[in-house]
């Protein structure tokens, strides 16, 4: 008698109480395989090597090759190469003969033989060139240079692998030797000349005399004197009193000894200025307050090099050719008066740097380049004097002349020359400025006055600009950086 309980029976022999559950068509799934990584390997690239006719195997396998269709292939697969195969990897060239039976002949073995180097995976090379046996008919043949073997990455790239500029045609762009001195010592000029980064200053960025004392107020002493004299010439020719002439002369006399002084020692004066300036630290600093850092340079992006010495890694270079006029030889400039020693050229270039502090140890960016106001006061040292006598035993100064179409004839020239090189020492005056955890010091937006140094009787002048102060660092041995 059977149960009121329905029961079954499963596949293992339990009897289990309920309906056995009805089969359900199970819905077709679809899902994506991620693509095998192929190492490169052709046979293993599927249907992205379908796309690009690497289909290898399939072509060895469907019989003779002349029933295989015809097409020129981008990469060598099945397609018959002549020629030898470059990469850029290594070069190698190899050949083989590659022979199959022909359809009812005797079975489908096929024999091969290959020499030359192996794979990755240690098989013999697939690729083959020469004649081709057994009746068949060869596969139609690239036009052209192969491209390289696919990298191991397995990307498909197009364009030969290299590194380096290309030319016009695709090439590499090949680079010539070095230049000789004269074309890099222009292409360095003109460099200079032209480059945003770097400030050319010229003879005017420094002291001055003129600029201790307002136009106004200067022609308004000359015109005091001048009716002094006038006065003075009037009165002693009237009732012959020389009183107010010589009054007028003891003070004329004063003021142009005071001023021939301060034209000699004023600069002197400016150097006292900015020596005796305290230091600041740089950790205490207020933004916008004028400070002066002495610390140690380093170089920043756009390194400069001396004009004559080419000594490198500088952020300030300083050329100054001098000539002496006696009474019969030519002027260096307009303004040169005889039995002196004049200006002829000068080439100053400044550029960015970075200064370490001695107080706080902190680095900051002193902005001297892109056309910044800089005030240099940095020693310059003869380098070689010139005179007719002895103009022919220096070439190297006779190079220099001829780059900057400056003539060599009869003259009493002195060159001198100045830079701030890396790992110098170096004094720096000028408005701090913090920008996004930036450290800079740029220059102020009004000049400085140095004030009046009565025990020098040197009258004060203005500085404008960044001011840089070095000491002549030719014999001096800098701090590696």
């Amino acid at each position: 008698m059977g149960s009121r309980f329905p029961s079954h029976q499963l596949s293992n022999g339990l009897y289990v109480s309920g309906r056995p559950e009805q089969p359900k068509e199970k819905a077709p799934t679809i899902c994506s395989t991620a693509m095998p990584y192929t190492g490169g390997d052709i046979k293993k690239s599927g249907e992205l090597g379908k796309m690009f006719d690497l289909h290898v195997e399939k072509s060895r396998k469907s019989g003779p090759l002349g029933n295989a269709p015809s097409r020129n292939t981008s990469f060598g697969g099945a397609a018959s190469n002549s020629g030898p195969v470059s990469n850029s990897g290594g070069r190698s060239n190899y050949s083989g003969s590659l022979s199959s039976s022909v359809p009812g002949a005797g079975g489908s073995a096929r024999a091969k033989s290959n020499s030359g180097p192996l794979n990755k995976h240690g098989e013999p090379t697939k690729r083959s060139s020469g004649p081709q046996s057994g009746g068949v008919t060869p596969m139609a043949r690239n036009s052209g240079p192969l491209p390289p073997v696919l990298p191991t990455t397995g990307l498909i790239t197009s364009g030969p692998i290299s590194s380096g500029p290309l030319n016009s045609s695709g090439a590499p762009r090949k680079v010539s030797g070095p230049l000789d001195s004269a074309a890099s010592m222009k292409l360095r000029a003109t460099s200079f000349a032209h480059n945003q980064a770097v400030t050319n200053l010229n003879a005017e960025d420094g002291y001055s005399i003129q600029g201790s004392f307002p136009k106004p107020i200067l022609w308004a002493v000359i015109l005091l004197f001048v009716m002094g004299f006038i006065a003075g010439g009037f009165i002693l020719g009237a009732v012959h009193n020389a009183i107010l002439l010589i009054v007028v002369v003891v003070i004329f006399a004063f003021v142009a000894a005071l001023l021939i002084w301060n034209a000699c020692w004023g600069r002197r004066g400016a150097i006292g200025f900015v020596s005796r300036y305290p230091d600041a630290d740089l950790r205490t600093a207020k933004d916008g307050q004028y400070v002066k850092v002495t610390g140690v340079v380093t170089c920043g992006n756009f390194p400069l090099e001396s004009s004559f010495q080419r000594v490198p890694r500088c952020v300030y270079t300083s050329t100054s050719l001098y000539e002496y006029r006696g009474w019969d030889s030519k002027a260096a400039n307009i303004e040169h008066r005889r039995f002196t020693w004049g200006l002829r050229s000068m080439e100053r270039h400044a550029v960015d740097f970075y200064i370490s502090d001695f107080q706080s140890g902190l680095r900051a960016l002193v902005k001297t380049g892109y056309g910044a106001r800089v005030t240099p006061y940095v020693d310059e040292s003869v380098i070689i004097d010139i005179n007719p006598d002895n103009k022919d035993m220096s070439p190297e100064f006779l190079r220099w002349l001829r780059e900057r179409n400056l003539s060599s004839d009869d003259r009493i020239m002195r060159l001198k020359e100045g830079y701030i090189k890396e790992g110098s020492t170096v004094s720096v005056m000028g408005v701090v400025q913090r920008n996004d955890n930036v450290l800079m010091i740029v220059s102020p937006s009004e000049p400085i006055s140095t004030g009046c140094q009565w025990g020098k009787c040197v009258l004060p002048t203005n500085i404008d600009g960044l001011v840089l102060r070095c000491e002549d660092t030719s014999n001096i041995d800098v701090i590696p950086v």
